[in-house]
């Protein structure tokens, strides 16, 4: 059979537990990346958290970042961020510059760059975001992340445990620190929009880790103490991997369409920010809640007194994966009350069951030799004179009428 159809069925037997430092390892590289982009580069915060002013004209004398840049050389902007957009057939420019308090040069600043792109001032766009307007929006994103973190681990420590919560609190950690290194990396404009997107894709992930923590919650069940907690995280993996693939795949493709294909092949910039949150945190939450989530689990569990007396007792995980999961309990206990300890040897039970009975006495015990004597039965029937067994005398009864 091959590994495709294994997979679908859920019959493969990935050992996830014994491999975790290939993937802790290899978050701990891209973590690390991130950490020092984040550092260095910082991320490219857009005007709605700084504040700062921006101007979007068309573009039909097809002007060059250059040209726009030479035209605000003039007025000390020369750093402002510059982009080129386009949409179908016309094309546009859009400005980024820090707060221009003063009305007569912001109208100065916005007639050079219509200018230089073709327009009448009067044809531009302009809007202003004060400081304290971006410290706002900046102050409620991060309420709402932490508002969001804290919600989402009080549920899962009261659904599961709270060793699930903090193992789905890191992996929802390391998404956002993931993704926030990518677009420290690419220095691609962070909106409110890509605040929407890290609170969508921290969605996904969360939803990718109830999954596996609820089946491993059922595997346990039904090993009923007959597997290691190895084998028990890695049947539940096995079984619901497909199923967290191809959630991630069917949300992978229409947000790579918008990347890719909306974004860098159409021009569409103004879903650039949106998707690439998307896409990064879509595919960075599945690879945490298979190879981050479980597998700390798994180290933090495995040195419970319960876990370790079951080391070595293991059922297969092929058959694990292949139990029912149409059958659920009704009330579930916590994981840790679920553990039961593996029940004696037959051998073992009949030797105790042999020491605690007291052993008696020979001489006590074994009856007279004249009561086992008259014990035993009487023959029958004399013996006949022939040395045969006498016959019986027929019975006496009413004869039969002819």
């Amino acid at each position: 059979m091959s590994l495709f159809s294994r997979l679908y069925r859920g019959e493969t037997t990935f050992d996830f537990v014994g491999r975790r430092r290939i993937g802790f390892t290899v978050s701990a590289v891209f973590l690390a990346i991130s950490i020092v982009s984040l550092v260095t580069l910082k991320l490219n915060l857009g005007v709605d958290f700084e504040g700062g002013t921006v101007i979007e004209v068309a573009n039909p004398a097809d002007a060059s970042v250059t040209d726009i840049r030479d035209a605000l050389r003039d007025f000390g902007l020369e750093a402002a961020t510059i982009q080129l957009t386009s949409g179908g057939s016309a094309s546009g420019v859009r400005v980024e510059t820090e707060v221009i308090e003063d009305d007569a040069e912001e109208g100065a600043v916005v007639a050079a760059v219509a200018t230089t792109a073709g327009v009448e001032a009067s044809e531009a766009s302009v809007t202003a975001v004060g400081p304290s307007c971006g410290r706002e929006v900046t102050r409620s994103a991060v309420n709402a992340l932490v508002i969001f973190l804290a919600v989402v681990t009080l549920f899962i420590a009261w659904r599961f445990e709270w060793k699930m919560a903090l193992a789905a609190l890191a992996a929802l950690g390391h998404d956002l620190l993931l993704t926030a290194g990518v677009y420290s990396v690419t220095q691609f404009e962070v909106t409110p929009a890509t605040v929407v997107a890290i609170l969508t894709i921290l969605g996904y992930s969360l939803y990718d880790t109830v999954v596996v923590f609820d089946k491993i919650v059922e595997t346990v069940q039904i090993s009923d103490g007959k597997s290691s907690l190895p084998g028990v995280i890695n049947g539940s993996m096995n079984t619901v991997l497909m199923r967290s693939l191809n959630t991630s795949l069917t949300s992978l493709l229409p947000v790579g369409s918008l990347l890719f294909v909306g974004s860098f092949l159409l021009g569409a910039t103004t879903l650039r920010e949106f998707a690439l949150a998307l896409f990064v945190g879509i595919a960075a939450g599945t690879y945490s809640s298979i190879f981050i989530a479980a597998p700390l689990l798994a180290t933090w569990k495995g040195r419970e007194p319960e876990w370790r007396e079951l080391e070595g007792v293991t059922v297969a995980p092929a058959q694990l994966a292949a139990m029912p999961s149409g059958k659920k309990p009704k009330h579930r206990a916590p994981l840790e009350a679920e553990v039961q300890k593996p029940e004696q040897p037959r051998a073992e039970k009949t030797q105790r069951k042999k020491k605690s009975k007291p052993e008696e006495d020979p001489s006590e015990s074994a009856p007279p030799s004249d009561e086992v004597a008259s014990q035993k039965k009487a023959p029958a029937r004399p013996p006949s004179p022939g040395g045969g067994v006498k016959p019986r005398p027929p019975k006496k009864g009413r004869r039969r009428k002819r």
